[in-house]
């Protein structure tokens, strides 16, 4: 059974928030999704294009960081452990100037009384296992930079909206709305987590880091002492699936079975996008988006959810498998 964990906020007029576009959050949440057994919602081609980029020797790399059991990496290894806003290198020069006797006290001191068995490996040759993650993250970075990079207005768009929302004292509804996979009540947020422990605010500052890998995508961090953060899947993210532009191509299978606007619908609806959303990619009116996703729900590809004040679109299993069908 899925757990929680909880972060207690206190009276969210008095939360201190900001948007934080951090590229290793993405990285970390990418890395997770495809290769770590996490459910980050990383679309087909996304996936298989970062593991075909991948080392073969990654699974024996990555097995002590996904551990099924354990949701805990320690920070000197994640490229999240500080939320500045600098560039991905920075982030994966310091991994790979990670000294071994640093790793080996933060695993002992993570992990009390004793180191798990997934680590024990890390623990007899450290400075091997530092350099063939630090490797590993770098060669999944530059695979996927590009799309990042294409992410650039999204993320400010996301950065305003956040910031609009706090100006006007309405913070409870970005907290409602960050993802299917979270839970929010009251002053309570809620996401999932095998540890489902509890924590509280506290007055310290609340980060929220938008992610660009998937529609599942849930990362966080709440025990840091000044700033605790949340990664979850940037709004309209399915936008950039298509190449960044929606377009389909007039011979593509799906688009003459039926029709461009419900193929690129189809496509896009694991991204769990608005209503609003789909029609800012179609370039149509709302009332022609919900027409469309109608005519697709009946016919058993697509179901509607209502999340807070949005109605949102995701793909059924027979959807999923029409696409995979006439991929």
């Amino acid at each position: 059974m899925q757990g929680f964990s909880e972060l207690q906020l206190g009276r969210l007029d008095d939360v201190r928030v900001s948007v934080v576009l951090h590229p290793g959050a993405t990285l970390l949440s990418l890395t997770a999704g495809t290769m770590g057994g996490r459910p980050h919602g990383i679309p087909r081609h996304w996936r298989q294009a970062v593991v075909a980029a991948a080392p073969r020797n990654t699974p024996e790399v990555l097995r002590p960081l996904f551990a099924p059991q354990f949701s805990v990496i320690p920070d000197c290894v994640s490229p999240t452990v500080s939320m500045s806003e600098v560039d991905a290198d920075t982030h994966l020069e310091r991994l790979a100037d990670l000294s071994p006797d640093t790793l080996l006290s933060e695993l002992e001191a993570e992990f009390p009384p004793a180191v798990p068995a997934q680590w024990r490996s890390v623990v007899e040759r450290p400075r091997a296992w530092i350099q063939a993650y630090s490797h590993l993250m770098r060669v999944l970075w530059q695979e996927f930079r590009p799309v990042w990079q294409r992410a650039d207005s999204l993320l400010k768009r996301e950065r305003e909206r956040v910031g609009a929302a706090a100006v006007a004292n309405r913070l409870e509804t970005v907290l409602t709305d960050l993802s299917p996979r979270f839970r929010f009540s009251g002053t309570t947020l809620g996401l999932p987590d095998q540890q489902a422990k509890r924590f509280d605010l506290n007055g310290r500052r609340l980060a929220l880091v938008p992610i660009v890998s998937g529609s599942g995508a849930s990362i966080f961090a709440f025990d840091h002492p000044d700033t605790t953060w949340i990664g979850y899947p940037l709004p309209a993210l399915g936008l950039l699936w298509e190449g960044g532009t929606g377009d389909v191509k007039a011979s593509d299978p799906l688009v003459l079975t039926l029709g461009k606007a419900r193929a690129t619908i189809l496509r896009v609806a694991g991204a769990s996008l608005t209503m609003s959303e789909i029609a800012s990619l179609l370039r149509s009116t709302p009332a022609a988006a919900t027409y469309h996703c109608s005519q697709l729900e009946a016919a058993g590809l697509l179901h509607r959810e209502r999340h807070g004040r949005h109605v949102r679109v995701r793909t059924t299993d027979r959807g999923e498998a029409l696409v995979g069908l006439l991929a």
